[in-house]
């Protein structure tokens, strides 16, 4: 069974960066897709970014070009380096565990960190 922690958010101003980690245990980490996931207050939960267990990505719209997902397998982490950050950006993010299809998209089990919260100020 996978477990998932989640850190690096806080409080940035627009136009800031932040890196987001997250500490996977409980084996068959390199096997897994991973991807981060957020939720604002009010909204239900969107997906972010996903990374495959080769290192392929893929991004959300609204983040292309400004947020980038990475592995280190060695050490069962994966990253969320975030920049230009707005403050629609602002929400709990998540890890996850899942797979992709062959068509690139996302699938998530059932496996969710605590969450950890990035803030951005006007």
């Amino acid at each position: 069974q996978v477990q998932l922690v989640e850190s690096g958010g806080g409080l940035v101003q627009a136009g800031g960066s932040l890196r987001l980690s997250c500490a996977a245990s409980g084996g068959g980490f390199s096997m897994y897709a991973m991807a981060w996931y957020r939720q604002a207050p009010g909204k239900q939960r969107e997906l972010v970014a996903a990374i495959t267990s080769g290192g392929g990505t893929t991004y959300a719209d609204s983040v292309k070009d400004r947020f980038t997902i990475s592995r280190d397998n060695a050490k069962n982490m994966v990253y969320l380096q975030m920049s230009s950050l707005e403050p629609e950006d602002t929400a709990v993010y998540f890890c996850n565990t899942g797979r992709t299809y062959l068509s690139g998209i996302y699938m998530p089990y059932d496996y969710w960190g605590q969450g950890t919260t990035v803030t951005v100020s006007s």
